[in-house]
């Protein structure tokens, strides 16, 4: 295996031979061009006096840590600079990229790259992205000791590597990420969590650069995690308003509202105008309320059935509202008014006979606040009486929407 990788700190000024091992010049730089193969280097650039030039990878005869490249074809073209490659030494070496095994932010301080044998010829493949202190030590050793020598060295220091398939480049131009191929589908697949702490570690353009490229949901989800009210602003901002809005609507109301009231008014309004009328009422009707009191606060997602509702009828309303399983923990009885009547804990539901009425499932206690409570006053009533969900009432009793613990917990955490 010793012979069979190499490292780009040893590639870079290696020697290139021609038919006759004559020194033609050395490697300035490499670059994969992704949309051709995903991790081949496909050309190098050589430098040789003032002039670099191009070589391409079928032009290579053999690489060796010892000898150099020796080509097996004369046929060069003059380096222009071209928008589909992603060299090494320029566009990843010290660069930020996002290991998705790792959930984090790492930068680049060597490229390993394992030498393949492909028809009788030597091809260069990226293999892992190093990031750690022997790869740092290469660097610093880089041209002041022979390679051999450097490798000798560094074998009591931990190599701390991520694999080439779990490193997401970060590539704020729209047009070059779209010629590079490079996509954020593995960032989809983390949890919002992990992606927002990623999210938080980057430049605005980085930021912008993943919101417009993942899937609206899954934005959604991590911009909702993002602790910081200006920083998830400030990526909305940065968005064409018909992604912003998309981002928006898969939002729950009250957290849109919430991210929405940070914003520009003009900006904000922009956002609004492209979403969906549905939502666009929900959110406009949230953001009518002060930010310190329940109606503030409230969600407006929730499970209410009339006051004569059976099991059945609530396990039927569980089944329509799967996306609300999740953190639902209390069902609503409201009046043909739509007044509030009592809350069910949902427990409760799974363990009764299908034909029970709910209303005999209820608290014996109704707690409830009115839209106008302040927000010191919510959060006493979910300490005291260890609340999971308080229903908000309009001013003639009628349900508004619900609090959760969960926005008890984020408003604790923001003070």
């Amino acid at each position: 295996m010793a012979d069979r990788f190499l490292y780009f700190t040893e590639l870079l000024s290696m020697p290139v031979l021609d038919l006759k091992g004559r020194r033609i010049g050395r490697v300035r730089d490499a670059a994969i061009v992704p949309l051709v193969h995903p991790a081949r280097i496909d050309r190098f650039l050589i430098g040789g006096g003032y002039a670099w030039m191009t070589v391409r990878f079928d032009q290579i005869h053999s690489v060796s840590l010892g000898k150099g490249i020796s080509l097996s074809d004369e046929l060069f073209t003059p380096y222009h600079d071209d928008e589909y490659m992603l060299r090494i030494g320029r566009d990843l070496l010290d660069q930020q990229i996002i290991d998705v095994t790792g959930r984090k932010v790492v930068r680049v301080t060597d490229i390993t790259m394992e030498i393949r044998a492909e028809g009788g010829r030597d091809s260069l493949s990226v293999l892992e992205v190093d990031i750690g202190v022997r790869s740092i030590f290469r660097r610093l050793c880089q041209g002041a000791l022979p390679p051999g020598w450097i490798r000798r060295l560094q074998e009591p220091i931990p190599p701390n590597s991520i694999r080439w398939d779990f490193a997401n480049v970060l590539e704020p131009d729209p047009l070059r990420r779209l010629r590079l191929n490079i996509d954020y589908q593995k960032l989809e697949q983390m949890h919002p969590a992990d992606l927002a702490d990623i999210v938080e570690e980057l430049s605005p353009a980085e930021r912008e650069a993943i919101f417009e490229t993942i899937d609206s949901e899954a934005a959604a989800d991590a911009l909702t995690e993002v602790e910081d009210p200006k920083v998830q602003a400030s990526i909305l901002e940065a968005l064409e308003p018909e992604k912003a809005a998309d981002i928006v609507e898969e939002m729950s109301p009250d957290e849109a509202a919430d991210i929405l009231s940070e914003l520009e008014e003009e900006t904000s309004e922009g956002i609004l105008e492209e979403m969906d009328s549905a939502p666009k009422t929900e959110v406009r009707e949230l953001l009518e309320f002060e930010e310190d009191t329940a109606g503030g606060m409230m969600n407006t997602e929730y499970v209410s059935l009339h006051e004569n509702a059976t099991v059945m009828d609530a396990l039927s309303a569980l089944r329509g509202n799967e996306d609300l399983l999740e953190g639902l923990n209390t069902l609503l009885l409201v009046d043909s008014e739509g007044r509030l009547s009592a809350s069910i804990p949902l427990a409760r539901v799974f363990v009764a006979s299908a034909g029970d009425k709910l209303k005999d499932l209820a608290s014996e206690t109704r707690i409830e606040v009115p839209v106008d409570e302040k927000q010191d006053r919510v959060t006493e009533l979910f300490d005291k009486y260890n609340l999971l969900t308080l229903p908000v009432v309009d001013e003639e009793g009628k349900l508004a929407g619900v609090i959760t613990a969960d926005d008890i917990i984020t408003i604790l955490r923001q003070r």
